[in-house]
């Protein structure tokens, strides 16, 4: 058995036994099929949304799950390449809903670090909200860490020096300063500024590995040397934003616990690189056998281009995984950042001398190493090939173009600047470094256009940020108003689409916004006008009847039986929630499988003289076709 996967069992057999029994939230799919603030699903907690903010959950009070995430913000991109980033990545989560407080979960993130994974005591530090002129320091985290270590046989001091860490591993063995105080910027969490957010001092858990990744006249735990490295973090929601935005303590105070399941792996398995471990290993011994490179010297430093086969394995398992949850390369929002995964790859592919298609090779490896914990990657193998396939050729036409527009410039005999070096960058995916070689440029030429060409890329970070920065954010989800009818609209429309088109349709997808609701669903032909009309007159009459929409919680076997809906590919937890629609004869206008929320009356949705319309329809492959519809 892979390390990776004994660390698994272990995390799920020490939350779900007792005395913590908890139970197991599904993992979801990468792409919100609700949240609109979202690109993909960032964090362990993004299931617990709702939850977080008072709605009781059906599986109660204490919960945990192993969820796949995603950040692909344009910085964290760029930072894969060294030992420990990475795109994709599984969160250990652990959630108490008002249930159990720091003196509890402390304890317990210890005993599951140090008597279930088998982390060395004596390497672990923590961090602590240092405190500000309207939140005390965290006294209480203090306190229960210093009894914590206790227990391990460590004699644990607070200290306000930051810099007060030991030199080297041996003399961490009796280093005594292990709790530090950070300000907002490190042990603070909250989502936004607005009155009713949740916020709160966070407790991070980090592991010395003995030796920096860049060399420091000193150190502390939360800095980018590479030596210490964050394998947890401990939110405490105690406060929330009154109507004046001033923190006030919270009724019901929450624990929203996150461990990076990657770096336990790392550390457990003795390495100071996440690709070292079996979860990323078979895709780096796949582009060794590619490229008939080694990923590392003999004496275990990096090659000049290591980080040239981690952006690959990084990018390849991020890609199959996206593909695996429905998105298809284009031009915008979860398909544009799958695109320029599978580009990044051919790219850094180039710096290894690989001119041949790979990515699907690779791509297989990534299917086979993770098919067992998720077995939608053996499900849509044929289908991730092939686009991942499509699109490797497609982007090496690109390429081909690009140096041909290369040509043409060099025919016209211009001087080469970065704006325009960057323009073959932008349009055609041509590396920086490949533009240099082909106009053969100097030393003090190269040096020219790079630093040109970086101010021209900074310019376009920024626009980039500001036109995208919504999309990124974290924390609970999109509960507008709007967004709210438009959700309910959703399972109206669903209920339409298979009374009048076919009852065999189910949906394969969906993403609400305040603007327009989206919904896939398999369906090989384009829909008539005489049934998209058909269509919007049902869900408009269901609308204007004004039915309850009401919310039950049941055994999942319990409303499989009862014919209710889930979504495609989903895992659900032995309770559920399904919401029920039904019209004046008793009959189901609608039952699904969903965590809400919705309005209570149908009416609702057209108050203000509202109109259900389909703006769109597409066939996006495989017999799935999409759907956008608004309120208009």
């Amino acid at each position: 058995m892979y390390l990776s996967d004994t660390i698994r069992k272990k995390y799920h057999e020490f939350w779900s036994s007792a005395p913590r029994n908890h139970k197991e939230v599904p993992n979801v799919s990468l792409v919100p099929n609700v949240d609109s603030t979202l690109l993909f699903v960032n964090s362990g907690m993004f299931p617990l949304a709702p939850y977080l903010a008072g709605q009781p959950h059906p599986l109660g009070n204490r919960l945990y799950n192993l969820q796949r995430c995603l950040r692909p913000k344009y910085e964290e991109v760029l930072e894969v390449g060294d030992n420990r980033h990475s795109i994709m990545f599984e969160m250990m989560g652990n959630w108490s809903l008002g249930d159990f407080d720091k003196t509890s979960q402390i304890p317990w993130i210890m005993e599951l670090y140090i008597e279930h994974f088998g982390f060395d005591p004596k390497r672990i530090y923590v961090s602590v909200w240092g405190g500000d002129e309207v939140i005390p320091r965290d006294n209480l985290a203090i306190e229960t860490w210093i009894k914590t270590f206790k227990k391990y046989g460590i004699e644990a001091e607070f200290s306000e020096d930051i810099y007060d860490v030991p030199f080297n591993l041996e003399q961490g063995i009796d280093h005594k300063a292990r709790i530090f105080p950070y300000p907002k910027s490190k042990n603070w969490w909250q989502r936004g500024e607005a009155a009713g957010e949740l916020g709160g001092p966070s407790s991070e858990i980090f592991f010395d590995m003995g030796q920096p990744e860049k060399v420091q006249d000193k150190y502390h735990i939360n800095d980018d040397s590479g030596r210490f490295v964050e394998i947890g973090n401990n939110v405490f929601m105690e406060y929330f934003l009154d109507k004046d935005l001033v923190w006030q303590p919270l009724k019901q105070k929450n624990i929203d616990f996150g461990g990076g399941f990657e770096r336990a792996v790392m550390c457990l398995a003795n390495v100071r690189d996440i690709f070292e471990t079996d979860l990323f290993l078979p895709i780096i011994k796949k582009v060794e056998e590619l490229t008939s490179l080694n990923y590392k010297k003999d004496n275990g430093e990096n090659n000049d281009y290591t980080s040239a086969f981690r952006v690959i394995a990084d990018h390849a398992r991020a890609s199959v995984f996206i593909l695996a949850d429905g998105v298809r390369p284009s031009n915008k929002d979860q398909g544009y950042i799958l695109r320029r995964f599978i580009r990044r790859m051919i790219r850094f592919g180039k710096k290894l001398n690989i001119e041949k298609n790979f990515t699907s090779e690779v791509a297989v490896v990534v299917v086979e190493r993770m098919k067992d914990i998720y077995p939608q990657l053996e499900q849509n193998r044929t289908q991730i090939i092939e686009l991942i396939t499509a699109e490797e050729n497609n982007f090496r036409k690109t390429l081909s173009n690009g140096l041909k527009e290369i040509e043409k410039f060099k025919i016209r005999n211009e001087r080469l600047d970065g704006k325009k070096a960057f323009y073959f960058y932008e349009t055609y995916g041509y590396p920086i470094e490949m533009t240099i070689e082909e106009f053969a440029l100097d030393e003090n030429e190269s040096e020219r256009v790079l630093s040109e060409f970086k101010k021209e890329e900074e310019a376009h970070k920024a626009m980039s940020r500001s036109g995208a920065e919504q999309k990124f954010k974290g924390g609970l989800a999109d509960q507008s108003e709007e967004v709210i009818k438009l959700h309910t609209t959703h399972h109206l429309l669903l209920n339409a689409l298979q009374s009048i088109v076919s009852p065999e349709i189910k949906q394969r997808g969906s993403n609400i916004t305040g603007e327009r609701l989206r919904i896939d669903f398999n369906y090989s032909s384009k829909l008539t006008p005489e049934q998209i009309e058909a269509v919007e007159k049902k869900v408009n009459e269901n609308i204007s009847a004004g039915y309850k929409v009401e919310r039950i919680e049941l055994k999942r076997e319990d409303a499989e039986k009862m014919g209710a809906e889930m979504e495609f590919g989903q895992k659900y937890p032995e309770i559920v929630s399904v919401y029920f629609i039904k019209n004046d004869k008793g009959e189901y206008i609608s039952k699904e499988f969903c965590g809400g929320p919705h309005v209570e009356n149908t009416s609702i949705i057209g108050k203000g003289n509202k109109k259900f319309k389909i703006v769109s329809q597409e066939n996006i492959g495989g017999g799935i076709r999409r759907i956008k519809a608004k309120l208009v």
